[in-house]
């Protein structure tokens, strides 16, 4: 018999050449430097994953950035804050575009840095040195001096929680010229240097006097100044009046320790809140943050409390696509993917593992396309039921809790040609690294194209969605004009699953979402 290896078929040589190997050494795709920064920049966290270092991440994100165009770069720190909910990344690749010619840093400084917690970490990164100088530079000196002229009171307090740098450390590098008394006597304060009492602002004012007297009402300033002082049932209860949803939302157990869900009537305001689709816009949650705060919430959390989270969730999955056709969802539960959805970084590891987050999406995916189908897999799909009907919580929960084994991504593309199914969009949640199913010839492909070219053929029409979650830089599936690559694990994602439907076949739809950002 002729050899195999050598006389392919002719579906075997139309398929792409897997000349990349993914982190388990097995045959990948490498992505371009466009579409590996977007995927980087969507999902990176830089704390160390289940197959990579920080460092590695660093240096690929480093290496790319000065293989694509400043423009590109800043569209892609943008997006990363503003719709990947991003922090540490978007705070480096302004960093890297404060080292390059062009006005991109300065367009981009002011979409990004908008509190004072991403003026620290812009500030952290740059006296690093990690971008290559330790000194802020006249441009970006110039731009942060800006910010602390501009921020209001409480926003200038705000950014004193922290240190490493501290905002005393900002000011003392960049010395800022106060316009007014009051922002004179302020930076003295926050300095521990000699300043005007009476010209201080109101809110320090009232958090000194607060400090003395107890009794008084509780300061606007952010929580976590008053943490240390010993404060009564009242108390907590204010402070969860004025708190902002994100914090509501993290503090939970908190409040219920303190009494607060004691007072009548509380339970109930507190749930309007954290219910109220304005308010979860306005915080940027993630859907995942939702999960853990229904799945840590103890059980002197009230059940209207814990219910209101769920409909949060609802909300906050509102962009999730009604799709036409029969789709299915693949979510990869095998061994890897029971790391930290945001890596593993020392004394403050995510509870969150990338399954969870799978699990998330494929249960939101199927209570909007009831019909759906949704097939896990490790080493072979997992059978398991779902009933489109129970919340999202539920269902993902008992996704999660499958876990275990190695990654074949090829097993559900496999299993659906094996039964002929008739499908008009697949969508994958993992993390890529597929090595179950590895190929040692690289003309033959990956067995994932391999199997989705198999697919094709039944289904014409079908496309595939791979969702990356987390910041690796190869896929088991080249981007075609059928197959869209896209990172990250926010619910934006949902809405370039849908525009992405809806597009003229766009292969590289997931940077042209990234050049469509206006600077």
């Amino acid at each position: 018999m002729a050899n195999k290896s050598v006389f392919a078929t002719i579906a075997g040589k139309l398929l792409p050449l897997a000349a990349a190997k993914n982190h388990e050494g097995a045959r990948a795709y490498r992505l371009t430097p466009h579409q590996a920064l977007a995927q980087l920049a969507a999902t990176g966290t830089f704390n160390a994953t289940f197959y990579a270092e920080p460092r590695e991440q660093f240096d690929e994100v480093l290496k790319l950035a000065w293989q694509v165009e400043p423009e590109f770069l800043a569209r892609t720190a943008v997006h990363a804050f503003e719709q990947g909910y991003m922090k540490d990344m978007p705070a480096l690749l302004l960093a890297i575009l404060s080292c390059m010619q062009g006005d991109e840093f300065n367009r981009a400084f002011g979409r990004i840095v908008r509190n004072g917690k991403m003026l620290r970490n812009f500030v952290q990164v740059m006296r690093s040195g990690a971008t290559g100088r330790k000194s802020l530079g006249s441009r970006p000196k110039r731009l942060v001096q800006a910010w602390l002229e501009q921020a209001a009171d409480f926003e200038i307090m705000r950014a004193a929680v922290g240190n490493d740098p501290s905002l005393a450390d900002v000011i003392k590098m960049v010395h800022p010229k106060p316009k007014s008394a009051s922002r004179e006597a302020l930076y003295g304060y926050l300095l521990g240097k000699p300043h005007d009492i009476a010209a201080l602002p109101n809110v320090v004012k009232a958090f000194e006097a607060f400090k003395r007297d107890p009794s008084l009402p509780v300061p606007d300033v952010p929580f976590q100044m008053l943490t240390s002082m010993p404060l009564s049932r009242e108390h907590w209860v204010q402070i969860a009046e004025t708190a902002g949803w994100q914090m509501l939302r993290q503090n939970l157990n908190t409040f219920a320790r303190n009494g607060v869900f004691e007072v009548e009537g509380f339970a109930e305001k507190l749930a309007a809140r954290l219910r109220d689709p304005q308010e979860i816009r306005r915080a940027r949650v993630f859907p995942y943050q939702l999960m853990v705060a229904f799945t840590m919430a103890g059980a002197e959390v009230p059940g209207e409390v814990r219910d209101a989270l769920q409909d949060a969730m609802e909300i906050a999955l509102g962009n999730v696509p009604r799709i036409k056709g029969n789709v299915v969802v693949c979510p990869d539960v095998s061994g890897s993917m029971s790391s930290p959805a945001t890596g593993y970084r020392k004394g403050s590891t995510s509870a969150v593992r990338c399954i969870d987050v799978a699990a998330l999406v494929a249960a939101a995916m199927l209570r909007r396309n009831p019909t759906a189908k949704v097939l896990p897999f490790e080493n072979d799909v997992v059978d398991i039921r779902l009933n489109a009907r129970d919340t999202v919580m539920t269902n993902a929960a008992k996704l999660a809790a499958i876990g275990g084994g190695g990654t074949n991504c090829s097993a559900p593309l496999a299993r659906l040609v094996r039964e002929k199914a008739d499908v008009d969009l697949v969508v994958f949640v993992s993390d890529n690294q597929s090595w179950v199913d590895a190929s040692a010839h690289a003309h033959q492909g990956t067995a994932t194209m391999q199997e989705w070219r198999k697919l094709k053929a039944l289904n014409p029409k079908a496309k595939l969605v791979c969702i990356d979650i987390q910041p690796y830089t190869t896929t088991q599936a080249e981007p075609e004009v059928d197959i869209l690559n896209v990172g990250g694990f926010s619910d934006r994602v949902f809405d370039v699953i849908g525009t992405m439907l809806s597009s003229n076949a766009d292969p590289d739809h997931w940077v042209r979402t990234i050049e469509a950002v206006e600077l």
